[in-house]
């Protein structure tokens, strides 16, 4: 019997439900752009409306990054779950009692804030659960869970807005799953994997000694602070691939929806017919993205080989996917285009994520996850803003302007990350 299958499988039962949290973090997320055409007619707000409460959610979303980042540092991956998941549970039953563009920001405000908590929390999970040579798998499987919530949030939604028979009740019944789930977690959850009392001696090794770079057989031990990791040029590595990166794929989840109903006259229920498609090659591409890097470091590959060749093919795909999209004929054909397009984004994204563990250990991760996030969603606040304005006629400038920020995604990780490996203090002048 191989090692491997000796090691137990806590470690998989942690990043599974780090991705359920997150589908039910997409479905709460992507149910107004989905109820939107009811709630813009009962309510008489405009498309400029939805962008201004988007921009809302986006900014405080960007802050709760960053925020969340110090907090899963200060306060431990297991509570800064329960706190991230019951405040955005509550904000979504909220929505329930919107009746104007200031609700619907505040409630969506909220919304965003916690929901943040999301991310670094499961970047912070998987330096403390997992191997360096299954760090990609396990950011897959999480980044997964933004897929599969991407495909699953229009059916749901739009199968509770025609049995509930109220946007209002859809909203409420949503926000409870929140709160379903964190009965598992604080079962399953009870600390780290060094002194867990469920988890095997033989697993408990295996993942704090996989967690050495195989090259220098150093362990990613060094913990800066917020100065030290905001001088590293490393750092603006992972800050400025986020930044670049993040708008392609806010475009899809935000304005899906308003493109199918605004470039094919559809209505919800054709809206839910068909917005899940590209989340099928997101949650694809989450998988794929993991389990290359796997095999490659598993055949020999370096880290810093593995992590830039597949996040070069990412962006490539992402390319090549993007300026067809602008050509595309038929709804049909513009959905199978976005699901290459979002497959290339989670084969690179699954990869850029696990670069802060590859940089420092997990007493720092959290916090470089949490700027990072708050660079992309600054860059997603701003592309969400002119979106409007750039699409007045045609969506083709948007996907034109993504295929831009496919090619410095890749080239910000390309020059300011020469060499990824567990880094060492520099004394600062």
């Amino acid at each position: 019997m191989s090692i491997k299958a000796k090691t137990g499988k806590l470690r998989w039962a942690i990043v599974c439900l780090v991705a359920i949290a997150t589908i039910i973090n997409y479905i709460d997320r992507g149910a107004l752009s989905v109820l939107w055409p009811e709630i813009s007619k009962e309510l008489d707000l405009t498309k400029q409306d939805y962008a201004n409460i988007a921009i809302v959610f986006t900014f405080t979303y960007a802050i709760g990054q960053a925020l969340f980042g110090k907090i899963f540092d200060w306060i431990g991956t297991r509570l800064g779950f329960v706190l991230s998941i019951v405040v955005w549970s509550i904000a979504t039953m909220l929505h329930a009692f919107s009746h104007s563009l200031l609700t619907f920001s505040i409630f969506r405000g909220i919304l965003g804030l916690a929901e943040a908590g999301n991310w670094p929390g499961a970047t912070k999970a998987n330096a403390e659960w997992f191997p360096i040579n299954e760090r990609a798998l396990a950011q897959g499987i999480f980044n997964s869970g933004a897929a599969i919530g991407g495909i699953v949030s229009a059916p749901v939604v739009g199968f509770l807005f025609v049995f509930l028979e109220s946007w209002q009740a859809t909203f409420i019944a949503i926000g409870a799953l929140g709160f379903l789930w964190l009965v598992p977690w604080l079962i399953i959850y009870k600390s780290g994997p060094d002194a867990h009392p469920w988890i095997s001696a033989e697993e408990r090794e295996y993942i704090l000694t996989g967690q050495r770079n195989v090259e220098t057989n150093e362990t990613a031990d060094y913990a800066p602070d917020t100065r030290e990791i905001l001088w590293r040029k490393e750092s603006w590595g992972v800050i400025m691939a986020s930044f670049f990166l993040d708008p392609i794929w806010w475009l899809f989840i935000t304005w899906l929806p308003l493109y199918l109903n605004e470039t094919y006259g559809f209505g919800v229920e054709e809206i839910a017919t068909y917005a899940w498609i590209p989340y099928v090659g997101a949650m694809l591409g989450a998988w794929f993205g993991g389990i290359l890097a796997g095999r490659l470091l598993g055949k020999g590959w370096s880290t810093n080989k593995t992590r830039k060749s597949v996040i070069a093919l990412g962006g490539l795909i992402m390319l090549i996917s993007l300026l067809s999209t602008m050509q595309a004929s038929s709804p049909l054909i513009a959905v199978a285009l976005m699901a290459i397009i979002l497959f290339g984004f989670q084969v690179a994204v699954g990869n850029i994520q696990t670069l802060p563990s590859d940089f420092y250990s997990g007493k720092s991760v959290a916090t470089l996850a949490g700027f990072s996030g708050m660079a992309a969603k600054l860059a997603v606040a701003g592309s969400t803003y002119f979106i409007p304005q750039l699409t007045e006629t045609s969506y083709a400038p948007a996907f034109a302007i993504g295929a831009g920020l496919a090619i410095m995604t890749v080239l910000s990780v390309l020059i300011f990350c020469p060499e990824i490996k567990p880094l060492k203090p520099k004394t600062i002048n």
